[in-house]
């Protein structure tokens, strides 16, 4: 006689109510606590990181994952341990918000009191202060997504007073997230901070709000972004497609490009006339 068979447990949804619930949230802990203390001690936190480091050159999700849960258990205040959790592609958006919450606590907590004052203006310079940066990057994208756009804002603008040199390319995300909201007069001052910056990122920018102010220059700022890369104008108005973009782009190429046009694309479109102008103007213009 058959018997119907028992229904498989979904072990991907079963392990991350575990991983949100048997792993301590770092924010529970007092800083005065004996349990404090000892998981962010200097030595267990390096060990734990090391772990996480194992973590990130194997390819093999499950691995990743036991490893990173094998960090979190010598030190909850391992950041990057969270994070690497916060990739499992089973999470729901709250699950994974919640780890990135729980990512950006534990690399302040793990900074130490002061921490963030005392290291402000230099930040990623110091290699304690990555795991910590790395988070509040991740917190921007969940925000933003969230539709809190304008939490997302503030925390890319605090990252980058933390660290203006800006190592992890913040201030294109909030030029784009800037544009994107209208928000000229702050992306005005972020396009200014950045001027020399021979980028696509910010020359073409630049060239979108000189030609919205109606600049005298427009047309020479235009050229300047031209020659930072010479797909972006075709890939917005459409006549050239986008290709695939990966972690690294080719300077001057159409992935460089397309990653441009991808965060942008949108905002140049919203502005009459924008991408027709840029069109005509960089089609007469001669790189040198």
């Amino acid at each position: 006689m058959p018997t119907s068979k028992k229904p498989r447990k979904q072990r991907s949804t079963v392990r991350t109510a575990s991983d949100l619930s048997v792993f301590p949230d770092p924010r529970s802990l007092r800083p005065s606590s004996a349990e404090y203390k000892s998981a962010v001690n200097d030595e267990t936190l390096w060990q734990a990181q090391e772990l996480v480091y194992d973590s990130w050159e194997t390819s093999d999700g499950r691995s990743r994952f036991a490893l990173a849960r094998q960090a979190l258990k010598l030190s909850v205040f391992c950041a990057d341990a969270w994070l690497t959790l916060a990739e499992r592609p089973s999470l729901s958006s709250s699950e994974r918000r919640q780890m990135i919450e729980r990512a950006v606590a534990a690399g302040e907590l793990a900074l130490g009191e002061g921490g963030l004052k005392e290291n402000e203006g230099h930040f990623w310079g110091v290699l304690e202060t990555r795991p910590y940066m790395r988070a509040r990057g991740e917190l921007g994208e969940v925000l933003w997504e969230a539709g809190e756009k304008e939490a997302a804002i503030q925390n890319y603008r605090e990252m980058l007073i933390l660290n203006p040199g800006d190592n992890q390319g913040i201030r294109y995300i909030l030029a784009a997230n800037l544009l994107e909201m209208g928000k000229m007069d702050m992306l005005k001052s972020l396009m200014e901070q950045c001027a020399d910056e021979y980028s696509p990122e910010i020359q073409y920018t630049r060239a979108l709000i000189a030609y919205f102010e109606e600049a005298e220059n427009a047309k020479e700022i235009a050229g300047h972004a031209f020659e930072t890369n010479r797909h972006v104008p075709g890939m917005l108005s459409g006549r050239v497609p986008t290709v695939p973009v990966g972690d690294y782009v080719t300077l001057g190429g159409k992935d460089q490009a397309s990653s441009y046009v991808d965060a942008n694309g949108t905002a140049w479109r919203q502005i009459p006339g924008a991408v027709e102008w840029l069109d005509e103007i960089t089609s007469s213009v001669e790189v040198s």
